[in-house]
């Protein structure tokens, strides 16, 4: 069932976490030259850094900092695709278009998971709006799109369906694809906040670490 195994805890798994790269662990809190590259983010509580001590700890800043790019980061605790997403709520493509960036992380995904009793394949349909909005509106900027990150050890049957959905949307736009993500911090309690929701700051190093890696092997 897949409501069962939303609501499934976590357990620990025995895994070898990366190391984040010299680069990333030096970079510093150095403002970015004004004519370095925008980089925007459109995700979840796990782009916005929800769960670390300071937002210089999310994974986001870093991988800004130690590529001396200038980031924007707008993402918004519990967003999907679909989820929380009102009329009066925050629009954050609009929001990205408007910033005109040179490069765009989409990172969303996890919170739809818990729509998929309610709304099905409406989920694909959003998520490919949104993809073909943000392109259609940047068709200069370079777009990477992460597999929605997870949590638990269990692994609903809705979280596989929304990550093909992702990569489809992906390719539809001819973005680059971070696959694996959701395993990154999946099931290891000992790197997340108290709320056993979040990452802590354990869990951003390994995030940092594990993009780092991902991203030096697109040439970035």
């Amino acid at each position: 069932m897949i409501a069962s195994g939303l609501a499934a805890a976590g357990l620990m798994l025995a895994a070898c976490a990366p190391t984040v790269s010299e680069s990333v662990d030096a970079a510093t809190a150095t403002q970015p030259a004004a004519d370095a590259r925008l980089v925007a983010f459109y995700g979840d509580s796990y782009t916005l850094g929800t769960g670390a001590s300071d937002p210089s700890k999310r994974w986001s800043t870093r991988i800004c900092a130690s590529r001396g790019w200038n980031e924007y980061n707008p993402s918004v605790n519990g967003l999907g695709f679909v989820k929380n997403r009102l009329p009066s709520g925050p629009n954050l493509p609009d929001r990205i278009i408007a910033k005109k960036p040179d490069i765009v992380f989409i990172t969303m995904g996890l919170n739809d998971a818990y729509s998929y009793d309610q709304l099905g394949t409406g989920i694909d349909e959003a998520i490919v709006a949104d993809f073909e909005k943000l392109h259609n509106a940047l068709p200069d900027a370079r777009f990477i799109v992460v597999e929605p990150f997870w949590y638990t050890s269990t692994r609903p049957e809705a979280l596989g369906m929304v990550i093909d959905w992702v990569k489809d949307a992906a390719d539809g736009i001819g973005a680059d694809y971070i696959p694996g993500a959701s395993t990154w911090i999946q099931g290891r309690e000992g790197e997340m906040a108290s709320d056993g929701l979040h990452p802590n700051d354990a869990g951003y190093d390994l995030m940092t670490a594990r993009m780092d890696a991902a991203l030096r092997t697109l040439g970035l």
